[in-house]
């Protein structure tokens, strides 16, 4: 276990379909709003599913200089945005650019863009194409763009690990830090794929629910016996981390302490998780190794929770595995039950969830939670929110191609 620098958590700054900013999406949780409509980026009508978790009435000109809007993807206009108001959020002013740095994760990048412009070719030739192209579609550009803007000149990095993208953003920056490398980091992921060849594309997997488009309030419910698929979603969440002195030193608030990080992958398929979720297992205990905790101290789980069978059976079955009887006694809910499924955006999101249960001891709940499924049976916080300490919690991301991520978060003392 690497213990040289205690690291800490400072600013939060989220972009979702149920609220954009860390005060309207907290509220939106704890009162179960749903962030899931008809989507409006495309005329969906002859697409088998026709919702998705859309970001409403953002203007990226409230966060980014109107001229360079128009050389960013969505999913970068996102995460400049998110990292903004995480920036506000921890009252950073004078930020030391050698000893700061940045990882956000993307699962895709700039979809839309890379749609729009072949578009182009193929209609108008490739003498069309827009000289931003590629700066706009490659996945790194939200976190070089993230530098640019903030002069962050040191570590700095995109990690594409699909759904796992922003868990594994945070947990690699927490060692940033840990290592001595960097004193600030702002850490997350983003994404926006609601693009016809993004949802074209995940409902051919039959991954996607299409037996909601006239109910998509309903549409997305984690763990329930009737669920049917995951719900598109997109957007930013960026939180920041200092070491501990640096935030002391600056009096800065300090909403948790970032203590556990664990990776691994289940070396099984490029989409459906390993049987019996012993690998998710696996990860978490990792991360509570790391922690030095024990699994009875962890409160509450901030799940991956998709509303698919195979990750919501499993990811039951892996929390079942690693905590035994304290299994029945933790809180498990799911981000994802009203916003969706943001996928490189999602860990970075229910991370600030996760932080946000441990400072205020209360869990958001899983909406749309009416049936439940045969060996499923932990709570999984249906409909409401249930107020509780929440000492610890850990935030799970498993994503396409095996790749698990957990982080674990805990009140901070001295």
């Amino acid at each position: 276990m690497i213990q040289e620098n205690r690291v800490v958590v400072t600013g939060l700054g989220v972009v979702t379909p149920i609220g954009i900013g860390k005060e309207k999406f907290w509220a939106a949780c704890l009162a179960g709003t749903n962030g899931i409509g008809r989507i409006t980026r495309f005329d969906p009508t002859d697409y088998t599913s026709q919702i998705a978790g859309e970001v409403q009435d953002f203007d990226p000109v409230q966060f980014i200089d109107k001229k360079e809007t128009k050389r960013m993807d969505r999913y970068t206009q996102f995460a400049l945005a998110a990292t903004r108001l995480a920036v506000d959020d921890a009252g950073l002013k004078d930020i030391d650019s050698e000893r700061a740095g940045v990882f956000v994760g993307a699962g895709i990048g700039g979809m839309e863009t890379l749609h729009n412009q072949y578009e182009k070719l193929f209609s108008k030739g490739p003498s069309r194409i827009s000289p931003f192209f590629i700066p706009m579609m490659i996945a790194n550009m939200a976190a070089g763009n993230i530098a640019i803007a903030f002069k962050l000149q040191g570590p700095s990095e995109c990690i594409v690990t699909a759904c796992a993208s922003g868990t594994n953003s945070i947990g690699d920056a927490f060692r940033v830090i840990q290592r001595g490398e960097a004193d600030v980091m702002f850490a997350g992921g983003s994404e926006a794929a609601i693009s016809p060849a993004g949802v074209a594309g995940f409902a051919q997997m039959k991954a996607l629910c299409s037996d909601h488009n006239d109910d998509p309030a309903h549409a997305s419910k984690p763990f329930d016996k009737n669920r049917s698929g995951f719900v598109m979603g997109e957007g930013a969440g960026i939180i920041v981390l200092e070491k501990l002195e640096h935030a002391k030193a600056r009096g800065a608030h300090i909403y948790a302490e970032i203590v556990g990080y664990g990776r691994n992958d289940d070396a099984y398929h490029i989409t459906t998780p390993a049987p019996g979720g012993i690998t998710q297992a696996k990860c978490m205990s990792l991360a509570l190794e790391d922690a030095g905790l024990k699994p009875e101290e962890i409160d509450y789980v901030n799940a991956h929770g998709t509303s698919t069978q195979f990750n919501d059976r499993g990811e039951t079955e892996a929390i079942k595995n690693l905590f035994g009887d304290h299994a029945y006694k933790l809180a498990v809910s799911s981000t994802k039950s009203m916003t969706g499924h943001m996928l490189g955006a999602a860990g970075g999101v229910e991370a600030v969830a996760a932080v946000l249960s441990v400072e205020n001891d209360i869990v958001h709940p899983t909406i749309n939670y009416q049936t439940p499924d045969d060996g499923l049976d932990l709570n999984y916080v249906p409909n409401v929110a249930q107020a509780r300490t929440v000492n610890a919690a850990i935030s799970n991301s498993f994503g396409f191609g095996g790749h698990n991520a957990c982080l674990v978060f805990k009140k901070f003392a001295e």
